[in-house]
């Protein structure tokens, strides 16, 4: 049987003693790995937006859901350098703000209002040239491709989403009884109507400036990068 390479980012030292207690051999990533594993959502994020050379397992980032989590990542290399692993495809985004792109994202772009509890309005549209779907007063809105639909896009009430199956929109404390979410299918435009307060935008947990009023912020996905998911055995934390 074929030795499993894999390429590491983010270790600690547990992912290396995992690959090896699965009989597996840590390679650079540039040596054609079987599976690039990350540790911890900064590797993740920085890992997806580098173009990897293989697919990507992440671990401890986020839920669970679409990450294994610490304690199970020896079973999960175990099953992967069996051959039971398959691979997903996950989106990326292109973050633009009037046309004039500021970042990409692997997992979530937020508008934030600078100072805590200052409520702003936004509106949501499915792209730019649509009429808004939505009018919120909250303190921001939060958009999320799958794999980050599990992080602060569910922290602030949306839903977690299947892989492939859109973008999660979701606004942050909104000013209403009941509030909507939405899942749009791969763009969204978010634009601040009203602003209490400078409104930032961070992309995947790093500021990436401040946004004026009545700018078109475009987050769209732009490409796809494969994922490895492996079965678990039952009663293990990253299938609760």
């Amino acid at each position: 049987m074929t030795e499993f390479r894999a390429a590491l980012a983010g270790d600690d030292g547990i992912l290396r003693e995992a690959v090896e207690a699965a009989g597996g051999a840590i390679v650079a990533a540039d040596a054609d790995p079987d599976a690039v594993v990350t540790l911890g959502e900064r590797a993740l994020v920085e890992t997806v937006l580098g173009d990897p050379s293989a697919p990507v397992l992440p671990v401890n980032a986020g839920d669970g859901r679409h990450a294994v989590r610490r304690v199970d990542a020896e079973a999960a290399l175990a099953a992967l350098a069996g051959g039971h692993g398959r691979t997903e495809s996950r989106a990326t985004l292109s973050v633009a703000v009037d046309g004039d792109r500021r970042a990409r994202a692997a997992l979530d772009a937020t508008l934030m209002t600078v100072e805590p509890a200052r409520i702003s309005e936004y509106t949501v549209s499915e792209s730019d040239d649509d009429e808004p779907i939505a009018r919120v007063r909250s303190d921001g809105v939060v958009v999320a491709t799958p794999a980050g639909s599990s992080g602060y896009a569910r922290a602030a009430g949306g839903s977690v989403l299947a892989p492939g199956t859109g973008l999660s929109v979701v606004p942050v404390s909104p000013f209403a009884t009941t509030a909507d979410t939405w899942v749009l299918a791969d763009e969204a435009v978010v634009r601040v109507e009203r602003d209490d307060c400078d409104v930032q935008l961070i992309v995947d947990g790093e500021t990436a400036g401040v946004v004026p009023p009545k700018a078109d912020i475009q987050i769209e996905v732009d490409g796809h990068v494969p994922f490895v998911r492996v079965p678990l055995p039952a009663g293990s934390a990253s299938r609760r």
